[in-house]
């Protein structure tokens, strides 16, 4: 008997359903297995110990192996899909496709003992990534893809003017003068302005709710490519230069409603000189 065409649109939905599940799975036992090290032997010297990249950001050995743990289960389950991960990446921009890790988001808070800091992981795809896991151990918490909060208010509720906003911004660390500018004026049209020192928790904490909106300065890929796919799929908008969707090569990011998204990214624009 011939399959009818609804049968067919059907069984291959439900392929495309079961494909997402085995990934947003691989994913979860993933982040799992940095956790779990981390946790334990991860929190101790010399793990903990801080050193200075090049470019002058902070890295412990602890950042290392929950990369190495991490890339190990994901390279085993899905070796077909590169890894690039922040403490092994190349200079070059990523692949279209891949896995893209932040083992530590926020090392400097790690190694101060303080807790914001969260492992980061998305599943990027022509580009755009569409999956996202982010793990905050230190607050208990893991936001994820695919598990949205139906008592969470929907992002058309969320604040839409940027005098009302609660703004978080991260990569503001350099002495830069255009930072600087953009801080001040923050400071006078915004809310609040929270500086939390981890990109992944800031668009977690729009996600959620208890920020209404983000700036990210300087974003790498993995800082920010687990809260994107969580944003979005929330219902709020991330954009980057231009008031554009923000892509992975774009020099800032501002996320939330769209309003105050826009509103951020011309607020940024307007400190060039």
């Amino acid at each position: 008997m011939n399959q009818r065409p609804d049968e067919s649109r059907g069984r291959r939905q439900g392929g495309r359903h079961d494909q997402w599940q085995d990934m947003r799975r691989v994913a979860q036992e993933a982040v799992d297995a940095g956790v779990h090290w981390l946790m334990g032997d991860g929190t101790r010297e010399p793990w903990t110990r801080a050193r200075l990249k090049p470019s002058g950001e902070e890295v412990t050995a602890a950042d290392i192996e929950v990369e190495r743990r991490i890339t190990r289960v994901l390279e085993d389950c899905t070796p077909e899909i590169p890894v690039v991960g922040e403490e092994s990446a190349h200079p070059e921009p990523p692949p279209s496709t891949c896995w893209l890790l932040d083992p530590i988001d926020g090392t400097m808070n790690f190694t101060r003992g303080a807790p914001g800091y969260a492992l980061s992981l998305a599943y990027v795809t022509a580009g755009t990534p569409v999956l996202g896991v982010i793990h905050a151990p230190r607050l208990g918490r893991r936001w994820s893809t695919g598990e949205a909060d139906a008592t969470l208010p929907a992002m058309s509720d969320r604040v839409r003017t940027l005098s009302r906003a609660v703004v978080g911004l991260t990569g503001a660390g350099r002495r830069n003068p255009r930072t600087a500018r953009l801080i001040g004026r923050l400071y006078t049209d915004a809310y609040r302005v929270r500086l939390q020192g981890a990109m992944s928790l800031d668009l977690a904490a729009v996600a959620e709710g208890w920020l209404d909106a983000c700036v990210c300065l300087g974003p790498k890929p993995w800082d920010v490519a687990a809260g994107t796919a969580l944003v979005r799929e929330r219902g709020g908008v991330v954009l980057g230069e231009d008031a554009r969707d923000f892509t992975l090569r774009s020099p800032v990011l501002a996320a939330g409603s769209p309003p105050v998204a826009r509103r951020l990214i011309a607020l940024w624009e307007s400190t060039a000189i």
